[in-house]
């Protein structure tokens, strides 16, 4: 999910990356993080159902710390897989964008197990840069999840954080934001979107 500021193979079913990520900084292996560019709009793999996460080991949670690189990298507050070309549910998700580092969420086979009342907010994602519209969603949810060790938790999101884990979801499911707005203005996207496409530079 944007920013309201202008601004590898964990498990078998995991497809590879669309491109090739970017190495930033000349650190050890270890501690070395990848920027991978982000899926936009009109690649299929961002309209697909995602499998499980099934394997929870030193792979995963180095894509995790890449997937946190690259969703500040491009000013976001969460990141799903199929936005780097990953069909694999998995998300990350930090609404303080890398302020508070206790503030990282790692969600892995998320699902929304709870919800209540709703807030229409203007919502942007990273896969439509450029674009945004005012969504309806919930504005507290609870998420059954499991961490970057296969480790099942619960976690309530208010507002942005609730708005953030619902986005992400969606795209885990193969749902894009603009699939909740208005046929009008979804319709004026693509538009916008395939004109961008003809002139290169989309």
């Amino acid at each position: 999910m944007a920013n309201k500021s202008p601004s590898s193979k964990p498990t078998e079913a995991a497809e590879e990356p669309k491109s090739t990520p970017v190495d930033v900084g000349a650190e050890a292996s270890s501690t070395s993080r990848k920027i991978y560019p982000i899926v936009k709009y009109g690649d299929p793999i961002l309209e697909k159902q995602t499998p499980l996460v099934k394997n929870f080991d030193a792979e995963l949670e180095q894509l995790t710390e890449d997937m946190f690189a690259s969703m500040y990298a491009a000013q976001g507050v969460g990141l799903a897989a199929p936005q780097i070309g990953l069909g694999l549910r998995l998300a990350v998700v930090d609404v303080t964008s890398g302020k508070n580092p206790e503030a990282r969420i790692v969600l892995a086979n998320p699902e929304v197990i709870h919800f209540e009342g709703e807030k229409r907010e203007e919502e942007g994602c990273l896969s439509i840069p450029g674009f945004r519209g005012y969504v309806v969603r919930p504005q507290f949810v609870t998420v059954k999840a499991q961490d970057v060790k296969g480790e099942s938790f619960e976690i309530r999101g208010e507002d942005l954080l609730a708005r953030a884990f619902c986005h992400e979801i969606d795209h885990l499911h193969g749902i894009l934001f603009i699939q909740h707005l208005s046929m009008l203005k979804r319709d004026l996207i693509k538009r916008k979107i395939k004109k961008l496409r003809k002139q290169g530079e989309w």
